[in-house]
Parts: structure tokens; sequence; C-alpha cells
């Protein structure tokens, strides 16, 4: 444990009815005494007025005193819930300081916990997801992998992984009776059960840092064709202006949406064409730059187009080489026929392009949940009823790259280079541990804690 007592205010900026200021560290029991003056029972909430140092009543609320290790982070932990005025929480945090205690650092409660013993790496992360989640499904995600459901499947690839070590180690002490060793204790069989334990966790950990991380949508199409109507009918609400007049928008703007529980930021942009106009100019860049920075695009072309080919193969000009991209057909209510609207897949040159031919109607909604479920289909996300963890790209790195150290281990079984097999059998245990943070560097546990809020 900490030496140091930190404090900070652990309720969001602003004026509440209630704000709550921590403190942790050891041996809190006086400066509990000093500020609520009177001793607290551990775990039962007291009714007490708050204390300076002058003995004036800084406030009147609630007081918990939580025993280590009985503790969020595993020391001793003090909580004051008063009202939520910044004056008030501000006063209580100076108090604490006159009493030994310091600024906390952003995330240091949290990294406490993980470094006491409390949470392990996933978990610890899980708190500041949970705290930015965008979607009720990466709320309930993020709470599952706080539960540990995410750390389970990793301890379960673990104990696979030190089974084969320890058979593999056992047969290096034995050297004369390597072969049947092996073979006795079904390493391959082992080895490739274990792989497709692997890839069932790498893709629920894809779908969990999908989740996470949500994706950047960019509507993209020439002037006139409905992508402000369009952003408007996804948000559910008028984001942006919407008039007849070509060239309304001239500066990208963005809506986050839940697409089917995915967190999505929806970027309408100036519409591509060639323009003397010098604000117009400087928003079609706005627009290359979104298109360049985007996860997926939304090319919209007018139903009505007697060049919709040509009109989507201009546009995919626009596109990075892996970025993906969705044919959306807007104003089929403009359309005289059903069959108009039913033309085939346009077979692109464009290799990444997702060329489905979704006809819309932004005005009407004819279409629109199609759409969303296009979007979500594009990026390979799932909705599961049973829900998953989340995850993080870092955690998707060191998944895949365990990944690579079992396929070099099998191969080393195959030659029987059984030293070289239990090397990159302990190098994709080591990856494992860099998830739990079992095995971690001190910098990047700075680099996830810093991320943290203030008070966590």
């Amino acid at each position: 444990m900490s030496a140091e007592t930190i404090v900070a205010i652990a309720t969001p900026p602003g004026r509440g009815g209630v704000g709550i200021v921590r403190v942790s560290g050891s041996s809190l029991e006086s400066l509990a005494t000093s500020i609520c003056g009177k001793a607290l029972i551990a775990r039962i909430a007291t009714h007490t007025q708050f204390r300076g140092a002058n003995n004036d009543i800084i406030d009147d609320g609630i007081a918990l005193f939580f025993k280590a290790p009985a503790s969020f982070t595993g020391e001793d932990v003090l909580e004051l819930h008063a009202h939520g005025s910044p004056i008030v929480l501000q006063a209580l945090v100076r108090r604490a300081i006159e009493l030994g205690a310091r600024h906390a650092e952003p995330g240091e409660f949290t990294k406490r916990a993980y470094l006491n013993g409390k949470l392990d790496l996933t978990q610890a992360e899980a708190v500041a997801d949970i705290i930015d989640a965008a979607t009720e499904s990466a709320a309930r995600a993020a709470v599952r992998s706080l539960s540990g459901e995410f750390s389970k499947h990793i301890q379960t690839l673990q104990d696979r992984l030190i089974r084969l070590r320890m058979f593999v180690e056992a047969t290096l002490d034995f050297p004369e009776e390597d072969v049947e060793f092996i073979e006795q204790e079904k390493a391959r069989e082992q080895l490739a059960s274990t792989r497709a334990a692997l890839e069932s966790v790498i893709a629920q950990a894809a779908q969990g840092q999908l989740l996470h991380d949500g994706i950047r949508v960019v509507l993209a199409g020439a002037p006139n064709v409905g992508k402000s109507s369009l952003l408007n009918a996804l948000a559910g609400e008028d984001v942006a202006i919407v008039t007849p007049i070509a060239g309304t928008t001239r500066d990208t703007v963005r809506a986050r949406v839940s697409v089917n529980g995915l967190p999505v930021e929806f970027i309408d942009t100036a519409g591509l064409r060639d323009t003397d106009d010098p604000v117009e100019k400087i928003g079609i860049e706005r627009t290359r730059a979104a298109i360049a920075d985007a996860d997926l695009a939304l090319l919209l072309v007018d139903a009505k187009s007697a060049s919709v080919a040509a009109d989507i193969a201009k546009l995919a000009e626009e596109l990075p080489n892996s970025l993906r991209a969705i044919i959306v057909r807007n104003k089929i209510d403009t359309l005289s026929n059903r069959r108009e609207t039913e033309t085939s897949d346009i077979d692109m040159p464009h290799s990444s392009l997702v060329t489905r031919n979704l006809p819309i109607s932004a005005k009407t909604g004819a279409g629109i949940e199609t759409l969303r479920n296009a979007i979500a289909q594009a990026v390979g996300y799932e909705h599961r009823e049973g829900g998953t963890f989340s995850a993080r790209e870092r955690h998707v790195t060191a998944l895949k790259k365990t990944l690579t150290h079992i396929d070099a281990a099998k191969q080393h079984l195959d030659h029987i280079a059984l030293e070289l097999f239990a090397e990159e059998l302990r190098l994709a245990h080591e990856s494992l541990g860099e998830i739990t943070g079992e095995f971690t560097a001190d910098d990047l546990l700075g680099e996830i804690f810093s991320r943290f809020c203030i008070g966590k």
C-alpha cells in the first residue's frame, strides 16, 4: 500500500444535490475524526457535520468509512457525501490536505485498487469504460468486464497454456522420452483446442472493442442528395439544416447515435463538387478530411439520377483504399414506380467498397432500418442478446500476438523442437498476462490510468 493519502472530488464538476469527496490512504481514523468530529464505524453511514480547522461547520452530510482491505482501493477509504456545491466540496478537499492528504492524480484511486490486488487491469479499465459508455449495450459490456467476465476467459486460456507448459517442461527434464511423452499427453490436440478457444475470445474481444470505441460514419455525396436529411433521420432529431439550396452544408455536422447498441458518430459533410466559392472549398476539404478519418462511408446518390453508376464511381475516387462504404440511393419516394428501386448491386472497381445498393427515403423513413443493419454488418458488429464484455485495442492486439505464438509453437511441435515449442508457449502466456496486468510495463500503466477522470 502507498504511504501517501490522496483526496479528490469523486462527482462530476458543477452543482448538484449531492457531491462526494473521496480520501484513500493508510490509517485514516484520525483524519476522519478531525473532519467529522466523531469516530466512525466502518461500513456504517453516519450523519454528521463536516468541520474545518477552527471547528467551523463546512457542511452537514453523510460520512462512510471503509477499513482496509475491505474497500475499493484496498486501503482505508473515507467518503464524504455533502451538498453538491463546488465551494463546499473544494473546502472539504482543502481540509483533507491540511490534515496531510494530497490531490489525487487522474485514475489514482483505481490504480491503487489494481496495485493492491482488488482489480486486475481489465477490470480497472472497465471502470473508465462504464463512465465513458455511449450506449446501454456499451455500459452493459463494461459492467461484464468489471465483474470479471473478460478476465475469466483470459484465465481459462492461461490455464490451458500452463498445462501445456507443464507437459513440455517435464519432457525436457526427461529427454529420452520426449516423443512418446508428447504423444501420450496429446499435446497437439490440446494446442489445437487452445487455439480454437483463443480465436473465440478474439472474436468476442473484437465485438467488445467496437462497443468501447464506436465507429465514425461519414455521409458523402454531391450537393442536394439528402445527406443532411439522412443525418436527421438517423439521429431522430433536426441536427442539420435542410434546404433545397445546393451547398447549404459548409462544415461537418456530427450526431452520436446508437445503432443496434453500437455507438456511432454520423458526420454530415459538404457536398463534393467543383466550385469557385472559397468558403465551400474549405467545407469540401473538411469533407475529404472526414472521409480519411472515417471507419465507414455512406455514398449517397439521388435515386432519380440518370447516371447512378457514374455518380458512385466519381464518389468512389474520393475514398481511401482501406475504407469500407455503402451505396445509398436516396429519395425513392420521388420515383414513379417500385421497380425503379429494385436495381441490382453495382459492381465497382474500388476493391474495398461494400457494394450494397440500398434504396431509402430520408424524408419518409423508408429503408432507414435496413440501412442501420447494413452499417452494423459492414463493420462486423453483431448485436448479441447475451451481450459481450468490453475490450480495447490493446487487448485485441495482445490476443492476436498470443495467436501468433501459438501458431509458431505448433510448427516447432511438428518438428519436435521442444525447446522452441516451450519458448513460444512462454511468450504466448506472457502476451495473455499483458491483458490482465500480470506482465505489464509501468509506462503502459501510466498511459492507461492517466486517461481516467480525477476522483476515480
